[in-house]
C-alpha cells in the first residue's frame, strides 16, 4: 500500500537540510469468506442448478452495503443468476434465475439468456449485464434488471450466425458477449467474442431502452495458418473503459504476432486503432517472450497510462502486468508472473492512487503503478476432491477471476469455485492500519544512518527523490545489517535528495 499510515519526522533541523523524510507503513489482513454458493445438482440438459447460483465469473459492483454480481451457472434451471448479498455476508438474494432453454447445442435458445459470464454496470437501481449464450438465437443478450430484482428485460439478442467459405461464423452484430458493459448517459458499450462479419468478434453500442444497436467495429479475419494474426486483433474477451468519446480494450488474439492487442475506437466507431500487438511466444511450453500474450483482461486508465494483463508469456510464461500510454507509446512489461505469484490472470485490475490490485488464477496480488513492490496478498488453498458427492472444496473459494472492488480498505471480489459446497464463493480481504515501526536517522561524517528495530519484521525500506504525485518509491540499498538489535542502513549524503519510508 502506497499511502503512508503513519509518518514520523525526526531532527528537523537535520532533515531540513539534508532533503530527508522518514516514515513507516503497515498492514494487519484479514481473508473473509462472506457467501458460499450452494451444492447444485444436475436438473437438465446437464445443467446444475440451485437456489442461488453456481460459479461467479463476473465482477462485482458495490452500492452502499450491497454488492451486486452474476453467477454463470446455477440456480432454478441452471443457467445462472443475478444476485446481491450485503457486504457483511448477510441477506443474499437471488434476484434473477436465467429461464430454461429449447432446441438442441449449440443454439439453446431461451427469453433472456444463459451464462452471464461478465459483470454489471450500475445506473441509480438498474443493473444491465450480458449472458454469453441463450436468447432467441442462442448467441446470447444484452439485460437490464432492477435493484430489486424486478422488471427484468431482454435488450437485445444476437443474431444467427451463417458459416462462410472459411468456416467461420459470421453474422451482423456479433455473438457471445463475454466481458461487462460500459455506460455513458443513455448509451452502454461492450464486446462480443465472437461473429461480426468476419467472425472474430465486434465492439458494439446500445442504448439502455434497447434501441439504436450498433455495430461499431468488426475485428478483421486472420490468416488461416497459426498463430492466425490480423492488423487488429481478435477475440475480444474482455469489457472495454471510456474516457471521454475513446473507448480502449483488449483482443485476446490476432495482431501482428497472434498474441492479442490492445485497441482504441471512438464511441461512434470511428478511429479505430491497434495501439500494441503483443510478441510472438517461443515454442514449446511454457509459451515465454518478454512482454506478454493473450491480454485475455480488461484494462485501467490513469491520467494517459493504461494497465493491463496479459493470461500468457512473460519470462515464466505465467503471464504479465503491463502499462502503455493512450497513444500507442511506451509499452511497458511491469512485472513478468511466476509460479510464486500465481499465474494466467484474466480479470481487469483495479487503481486506488499509485497502487494496482488484482487476481491471477489462484492469489490476490497488488504493486505499484512503476512496477516495483509486487506482492501476493492472499493464496488460494488447493482444492480437495469430494468422492461422496463429486464436489472439489476448499473452504474459501478458488479461481478468483473476476476484477476486485475496492472499498475503503476493503476489497470485494468472487471464486469461480471451491468454497465449502465447491460452487464458489464471494470474498473480502480487509487490511487495516496497524502500528508502524519508527525509523531514526543518525548524521556520520558524509552519511546517513537510518535504522529501526530488528523486531520488526517484513519491512522494506523505500525512498523517493520528491514528494510531487505521482509518488515513485524504489528500493533501497544497500540491504540493512543487524547491529545491537537494531535494522541498520548506511547512505551517502551527497547526490538526489532523498525521501524515506518503510513497506510491508
Amino acid at each position: 500500500m502506497k499511502n503512508p499510515i503513519k509518518g514520523l519526522f525526526l531532527l528537523p533541523a537535520l532533515i531540513a537540510g539534508l532533503g530527508l523524510m522518514l516514515t513507516g507503513r503497515a498492514t494487519a489482513q484479514t481473508f473473509t469468506t462472506l457467501y458460499n454458493f450452494s451444492v447444485d445438482y444436475v436438473y437438465f440438459n446437464g445443467n446444475v442448478s440451485n437456489s442461488d447460483g453456481y460459479g461467479p465469473s463476473g465482477s462485482l459492483i458495490l452500492s452502499n452495503n450491497t454488492l451486486y454480481g452474476t453467477a454463470s451457472q446455477g440456480g432454478s434451471w441452471g443457467n445462472g443468476t443475478v444476485f446481491a448479498v450485503n457486504t457483511n455476508g448477510t441477506s443474499f438474494t437471488n434476484l434473477h434465475s436465467f429461464t430454461a432453454t429449447s432446441g438442441s447445442y449449440p443454439n439453446y435458445t431461451n427469453s433472456d439468456g444463459y451464462n452471464p459470464n461478465g459483470g454489471l454496470v450500475l445506473s441509480g437501481k438498474t443493473l444491465y449485464g450480458t449472458a454469453f449464450y441463450g436468447g432467441t438465437n442462442g448467441n446470447g443478450t444484452v439485460f437490464v434488471v432492477n435493484t430489486n430484482g424486478t422488471s427484468f428485460t431482454n435488450l437485445h439478442s444476437f443474431s444467427p450466425e451463417a458459416t462462410n467459405r472459411l468456416g467461420l461464423y459470421t453474422n451482423s452484430d456479433g455473438y457471445n458477449p463475454n466481458g461487462g458493459l460500459v455506460l455513458s448517459g443513455n448509451t452502454l458499450y461492450g464486446t462480443a467474442y465472437n461473429g461480426g462479419t468476419n467472425g472474430k468478434g465486434t465492439v458494439f453500442a446500445i442504448n439502455t431502452d434497447g434501441t439504436g444497436f450498433t455495430n461499431l467495429h468488426n475485428f478483421t479475419a486472420t490468416s488461416v495458418l497459426s498463430p492466425n494474426t490480423n492488423s487488429d486483433g481478435a477475440n475480444p474477451h474482455a469489457g472495454l473503459i471510456l474516457s471521454g468519446n475513446t473507448l480502449y480494450g483488449t483482443a485476446s488474439g490476432g495482431g501482428t504476432n497472434g498474441s492479442g492487442t490492445v485497441f482504441a475506437v471512438n464511441t461512434n466507431g470511428t478511429g479505430f486503432t491497434n495501439l500494441h500487438s503483443f510478441m510472438a511466444i517461443n515454442l514449446p511450453f511454457p509459451y515465454t517472450n518478454s512482454g506478454g500474450a493473450g491480454p485475455y483482461g480488461g484494462l485501467i486508465l490513469s491520467g494517459n497510462t493504461l494497465y493491463g494483463t496479459t493470461a500468457d508469456g512473460g519470462s515464466a510464461g505465467a503471464g504479465t502486468v503491463y502499462a502503455i500510454n493512450t497513444n500507442g507509446t511506451g509499452f511497458t512489461n511491469l512485472h513478468s508472473l511466476t509460479n510464486s505469484d500465481g499465474g494466467g490472470p484474466s480479470a481487469s485490475m483495479i487503481l486506488s492512487g499509485n497502487t494496482l490490485y488484482g487476481t491471477t488464477s489462484d492469489t490476490v496480488f497488488t504493486f505499484n503503478t512503476n512496477g516495483s513492490s509486487f506482492t501476493v496478498l492472499m493464496t488460494f488453498p488447493d482444492l480437495e476432491y469430494n468422492p461422496n458427492n463429486g464436489t472439489e472444496t476448499n473452504g474459501v473459494g478458488y479461481n478468483p477471476d473476476g476484477s476486485l472492488v475496492l472499498s475503503g480498505n476493503t476489497l470485494y471480489g468472487t471464486a469461480n469455485g471451491g468454497g465449502t459446497n465447491g460452487s464458489g464463493t464471494v470474498f473480502k480481504f480487509s487490511f487495516g492500519s496497524v502500528s508502524a515501526p519508527q525509523l531514526a536517522i543518525l548524521r556520520s561524517g558524509t552519511n546517513v544512518i537510518v535504522s529501526w528495530p530488528v523486531g520488526a519484521t517484513g519491512f522494506t525500506l523505500e525512498f523517493a527523490t520528491n514528494l510531487v504525485p505521482p509518488v515513485v518509491w524504489n528500493n533501497n540499498l544497500p540491504a540493512p545489517v543487524v547491529v545491537n538489535g537494531q535494522n541498520v542502513v548506511t547512505n551517502g549524503i551527497s547526490g538526489t535528495r532523498k525521501f524515506y519510508l518503510l513497506s510491508q
